[in-house]
């Protein structure tokens, strides 16, 4: 019970990180320089300033400087990477946690990009890839042929999407899907393909029936992805065997 819990407060830190990483990528900034700041005054903030979550209520959501409002998604990052750790400590325990949180704190940061901008940095899926390399080279991941089969079959099939409906399916989703391929292996890729169409089809649904997009409009794949992946991992063999069974096949 110890390990989630520290592993929650750890990931309360490290939301705050991947905030910074998900305002900043996509600009081009450094992560580094300037230090954290109010994106309306320029004010460097405080030490008090930057504790996760908590410094967002105890200053009731707005810049104590200028008392511009805070955005909500500021605490949300903060509290869903900590929650997404502590569930990664009950299910995996130590010391996988580890990779398991190294790999979905950039899965983190590739949901919101894609979400705000309809972009996944190649720089974030090469992190996923040498995470990927390293755990398959620990002998902690899928059997090697699995995985090998898993990336071929996850890069192949999306880029088969991609010409079939002439640039339908993003580049990035592309590169993603090969290296979840590789992370997952062949048999668990299926399940959260069919997952992330599953939940992009019904999100998709929805959103052209309220009239919020139109059958031109793009949306963003990548976080039905990383939903999918996360679903995987937590539950995947309950899933398989579910999906097996409403197919008829077990």
């Amino acid at each position: 019970m110890l390990l989630p819990v520290l592993s929650f407060i750890y990931g309360l830190f490290i939301g705050s990180f991947l905030n910074v990483c998900i305002y900043r990528l996509p600009a081009g900034e450094s992560l580094v320089s300037p230090p954290s700041h109010c994106p309306h005054c320029g004010r460097r903030l405080r030490v008090g300033e930057l504790i996760p979550v908590f410094s967002f209520l105890w200053q009731r959501g707005r810049c104590r400087n200028c008392s511009s409002p805070i955005a909500w998604r500021y605490p949300l990052v903060e509290l869903a990477t900590a929650v997404l750790f502590a569930l990664l400590a009950w299910r995996f325990g130590w010391p996988d946690v580890l990779w398991q949180a190294a790999f979905y704190a950039v899965l983190v940061v590739i949901f919101f990009i894609d979400l705000d901008h309809q972009i996944i940095p190649d720089r974030l899926v090469l992190l996923l890839l040498g995470i990927t390399g390293l755990v398959l080279l620990s002998g902690r991941g899928p059997a090697r042929g699995s995985a090998l089969l898993g990336g071929l079959l996850g890069f192949g099939l999306f880029l088969l999407l991609a010409v079939v409906s002439k640039g339908g399916m993003g580049g990035g989703d592309i590169k993603l899907v090969g290296v979840l391929g590789l992370w997952f292996g062949w048999q668990q890729l299926l399940l959260l393909m069919f997952l992330a169409f599953l939940g992009g089809g019904l999100v998709g649904g929805v959103l052209l029936l309220l009239k919020l997009k139109s059958r031109k409009d793009g949306i963003a794949f990548g976080p039905f992805l990383v939903l999918a992946a996360f679903f995987v991992s937590m539950w995947g063999q309950q899933l398989l065997a579910w999906y097996l069974g409403i197919a008829g096949l077990n």
